[in-house]
């Protein structure tokens, strides 16, 4: 079977948003694909990263990740491996299948100019135009990536490693719940004391964004609809994310090196753990790896019902 990746990693150099560590969780995933028998030639391997050429395809613009995903998944009986760092954030849901009014994103470098990249732009591009003979294997390292892809079955570790089904669902998040994730250091700002300047600068990075005015408890989460939208698809994807998408994902620095913390627990997970590992135990050794350290979550969402408990194919 063929196999293809994309790789893309934005630290937003030179903002106000600016990140540290994705071009080096791009560097280090580069690698593991090396080692576990992935080509690392243009045909096969797309790096997009904003350390690139700004008027170059390889430049993370929107217009180019769409393009360089629809490149990926282009091809049938193909082995597919997608790899995101940088930022996530939320906009209002224009399609109404989100029951908290909000679609996750990833962010793009040029995202003041052309906005941002939703969930349902993402699965259209990703997973309804996968060749059903084709596997796609995501690992989102960014905040509010919990159903950044809208895959219909997720799955969870709770704080004894436990893994569960659950419902595919969304908390409603208010400005100062967020401000609250952000002051615990999930956000890759600098240090911050004036949690007003924080809330300046999350207003200002997630344009527009109007929360529920309402707090929704862990008990009152409702489901989401796109669940039953995608369900019938059946497609081979399966998707770790680095944290619910009520929460925030860190920046790091582990072992002298700036990195992502879910890029880099992922990796340590498959490098100790080996390929025997099943997918449920490669989700619970990457909470192992973040439990002590950072307070996200990671989980596993999957686009057909299907056993977990089998050796991951990568």
């Amino acid at each position: 079977m063929r196999r293809k990746s994309l790789l893309i990693g934005i630290n937003y150099t030179g903002s106000s948003h600016q990140l540290q560590g994705c071009h080096q969780d791009v560097h280090n995933m580069i690698s593991f694909l090396a080692e576990k028998g992935y080509p690392t030639d243009s045909r096969s391997m797309v790096v997009l990263a904003d350390d690139r050429d700004p008027r170059g395809p390889f430049f993370p613009t929107g217009r180019n990740i769409l393009a360089a995903m629809g490149w990926l998944v282009s091809e049938p009986n193909t082995c597919c491996f997608l790899h995101y760092s940088g930022h996530g954030g939320q906009v209002r849901d224009p399609d109404g299948d989100r029951d908290s009014g909000f679609d996750d994103t990833i962010v793009p470098v040029d995202y003041e100019i052309n906005g941002q990249i939703d969930s349902d732009t993402l699965h259209r591009h990703l997973v309804s135009a996968l060749p059903p003979t084709s596997t796609l294997f995501v690992v989102f390292d960014c905040c509010h990536s919990g159903s950044a892809i809208e895959l219909p079955f997720v799955y969870r570790p709770d704080q004894y490693g436990n893994v569960n089904l659950v419902d595919n669902v969304k908390q409603g998040i208010h400005l100062m719940s967020a401000a609250s994730h952000l002051l615990q250091g999930g956000f890759a700002y600098d240090k911050v004391n004036d949690a007003r300047e924080l809330l300046a600068g999350a207003q200002s990075f997630f344009k527009g964004l109007k929360h529920m005015s309402d707090p929704v408890g862990e008990d009152g989460l409702g489901e989401e609809h796109f669940v039953e939208d995608w369900k019938k698809e059946h497609k081979r994807v399966f998707m770790y994310s680095g944290c619910r998408d009520d929460q925030t994902s860190a920046d790091a620095t582990i072992t002298g090196s700036h990195v992502g913390a879910m890029s880099w627990a992922f990796l340590q997970a498959m490098r100790y753990g080996g390929m025997e590992q099943t997918y449920v135990q490669v989700l619970q050794n990457t909470r192992g790896l973040l439990k002590d350290k950072y307070q996200q979550i990671p989980q596993l969402s999957v686009g057909m019902q299907m056993d977990l408990n089998q050796s991951l194919r990568i």
